[in-house]
Formats: structure tokens, C-alpha cells, sequence
């Protein structure tokens, strides 16, 4: 698998691969963390600014997700506490096509090669994320807030912390 910046020709996979992760959602007891796909004008920002990333498998597209080394205004505050204040990537809207086994974990150790400092976040009802950050050894930090005021579940793992 590889690891590179989203094009704007790559928007109808990524669209197609949101869609069925909404599908996927809802079948897993999570309907209300994406009631739909991101908008476009969000998804072509993202690209512009070389934030948005694909994953692909033998040249097919199979994982989407936006990735940046930047600070997160919705991680100032959290119901909880960070493990540090340094540095870290974010990770976002993540998502990958569930006939291919292990493209969240290729994504997310592809992120932590970049930063050895990542935060994440996931809606309380995402178990299976849940279940993935765990199993790559991210700290549950506690509730942080979006814009909008939804709770989010909040992750970080530090390569430079042991047990984390």
C-alpha cells in the first residue's frame, strides 16, 4: 500500500469510499457520527491545502484521510488531559473501503512515521475505531468538543511515551 496527497480527479473514490463508510456506520450502531458524506467544498479545500491523503492498493484507492502537523483549535480544550503539549499531527475523517483488511492501520502508522506525536478523535458510538486505536496503543485522553458542541471521544499517542 501507498500513501499520497488527494487529488481533485480522486473525488469521486473518496466520495464513494465516504458513502460507504456512512453505510458502514449505521449498519455498526453509529448513525449519528456521519449522517452524510463531507461536502465537496470542504474535501477540495482540504486537497488544496495537501491535507487530504489517499490510500491506494495496487492502484486502487481504498482509504481516505485528512492529516496535518498543526494545532486544533477543537483540542484546546478537553474534558480530560493531554498526555503532553508538544507537537503532534491530527488526523481526520478517516475513512477506508472494509473489503481491504489493515488500510486503517497502514494509515494511521503512515501518520505517526511523519510525527511521533498524533491525536485523534472519534464519536462515542464508533466502536470499531475505538477498538483500532486501542489495539495501535493510543491513550484515551478524554471528551473534547467540535464546533458544533458534539462530544468526541479524544486519543493521542506518543511515540516517545512508553506503554502509550
Amino acid at each position: 500500500m501507498e500513501i499520497r496527497h488527494a487529488k481533485k480527479a480522486d473525488l469521486p473514490q473518496i466520495l464513494a469510499i465516504y458513502e460507504a463508510a456512512v453505510i458502514f456506520m449505521r449498519e455498526q450502531n453509529n448513525p449519528n457520527q456521519w449522517t452524510k458524506t463531507p461536502e465537496v467544498s470542504l474535501l477540495t479545500g482540504f486537497i488544496e491545502q495537501e491535507k487530504l491523503y489517499v490510500c491506494e492498493d495496487k492502484g486502487e484507492i481504498v482509504g481516505v484521510f485528512y492529516f496535518a502537523i498543526e494545532e486544533d483549535e477543537t483540542y484546546k480544550v478537553i474534558d480530560g488531559e493531554w498526555p503532553n503539549d508538544r507537537e503532534y499531527g491530527v488526523i481526520h475523517k478517516i475513512s477506508a473501503l472494509h473489503k481491504s483488511k489493515g488500510v486503517g492501520t497502514f494509515m494511521i502508522s503512515w501518520c505517526l512515521k511523519q510525527i511521533d506525536n498524533v491525536r485523534i478523535d472519534t464519536h462515542e458510538d464508533n466502536v470499531p475505531m475505538q477498538n483500532l486505536l486501542a489495539k495501535l496503543g493510543f491513550s484515551y485522553c478524554g471528551v473534547i468538543r467540535l464546533q458544533n458542541g458534539e462530544p468526541r471521544r479524544a486519543y493521542q499517542k506518543d511515540l516517545r511515551q512508553r506503554n502509550t
